[in-house]
């Protein structure tokens, strides 16, 4: 099966934002992502004979918008792209009474509870799945990047699995569930890779073999589009980029700048040492995965496996000398502030920290900790 790879501007940057539609008053999911869709469009009457909004989209879920960014030069492009889609979404849920929120998942409302939008490939998907499909009250930051050359997209892939555990312990911001403490930073990386094709990425040694695994999933019936693998990071082949999808929600703009900031570095890294002949190195599988369950697990505690050797240290120790290598990288592509903002993360604490301060706080009341980022989203 021949996957083309289209033709893309090196490090240009696209970002995809899940948002969850709340009451105002008791945080609880609403499902009324219809109504707004069908009031942008009645805001903005160019769009009333198109499909989607070219920015804003519905998602799995009726409690659920997605913004999405153009094709963006620089990070604070993106992030100035977002906010313009925010104000949009908030013309028409300000009004509603509805709250826009974004985290890893939504703490206490019940998944049987949420309405699936009405469309087949979501119909199918959750008559396949069953439960876990109706579990999949999650919500995440995606984060594009473009590259200039085919042979790049795999082992960009790999480069980047190698820093699965940084991004899921900097976004980390599910841990709870059903009205529960899980016990973990981040619940949403575990329930989401409960789907087909859903969790880390194989390796593959050049791309006629990842076209290969495309069509073995094709042959056996496990997709029927390519969008369909779900991979926490993937090479989008239409458009030319790699896509990170590890990453649980984010509460803030800065947030979201800050992890696709560290993503757009990284790959120009990659990028820059395979122009330059040399090669990225890669970790055993199970490494990998012991990773991502501790980052998973713990979070910014989390003690990770950094080489095939098996050496170890705390995943923002690493972090720190990350950000120190990237600088230079950043400078060059005009990302510098952004890039330090995940110091400030580091510094301030991860979603999943402020959530349990906050229900500490409270009396373990949750609705107080959707409301809380609720109003970090405003602010």
């Amino acid at each position: 099966m021949k996957i083309d790879f289209a033709q893309s501007a090196q490090s240009t940057l696209g970002v995809e934002w899940e948002l969850a539609l709340v009451d105002r008053y008791n945080g609880e999911l609403v499902s009324v992502a219809d109504q707004v869709l069908r009031g942008l469009s009645a805001n903005h009457p160019e769009l009333q004979d198109d499909d989607e909004h070219p920015h804003i989209k519905q998602e799995l879920l009726l409690n659920t918008v997605e913004l999405v960014t153009g094709i963006c030069t620089t990070v604070g492009e993106a992030k100035a792209d977002l906010s313009r889609s925010l104000a949009a979404v908030r013309e028409i849920t300000d009004p509603m009474g509805v709250e826009l929120f974004c985290a890893g998942s939504h703490p206490f409302s019940a998944p049987k509870a949420q309405q699936v939008t009405d469309r087949e490939r979501y119909a199918k998907l959750i008559d396949r799945t069953q439960w876990w499909g109706r579990q999949m009250v999650i919500y995440g930051v995606h984060v594009h990047v473009g590259l200039d050359s085919r042979d790049k997209a795999l082992p960009v892939v790999d480069g980047l699995t190698n820093y699965f555990p940084h991004f899921q312990a900097l976004s980390a911001s599910s841990p709870f569930w059903g009205g529960e403490d899980t016990g973990y930073a981040s619940q949403r990386s575990l329930i989401f890779q409960q789907l087909p094709t859903a969790g880390l990425p194989f390796h593959f040694h050049d791309w006629a073999a990842y076209e290969s695994y495309v069509q073995d999933m094709f042959t056996t019936g496990v997709i029927d589009s390519v969008s369909e693998i779900r991979s926490d990071i993937r090479p989008v082949g239409n458009l030319g980029t790699v896509e990170m999808r590890v990453c649980d929600g984010l509460s803030t703009l800065q947030d979201v700048g800050a992890v696709a900031a560290l993503t757009q570095c990284l790959v120009q890294e990659f990028s820059e040492i395979l122009d330059a002949g040399g090669t990225i190195p890669t970790m055993q599988p199970w490494h990998i995965q012991e990773n991502k369950w501790r980052a998973a697990r713990y979070g910014l505690d989390a003690i990770i496996i950094l080489d095939a050797a098996g050496n170890e240290r705390l995943v923002t120790d690493h972090l720190v000398d990350v950000l120190n290598r990237l600088e230079p990288v950043a400078a060059k592509l005009g990302c510098s502030s952004e890039l330090a903002d995940v110091e400030t993360i580091l510094k301030r604490g991860a979603g999943y920290q402020r959530q349990r301060e906050v229900a500490a706080e409270n009396d373990g009341d949750l609705r107080a900790v959707v409301l809380d980022m609720v109003q970090q989203l405003r602010a």
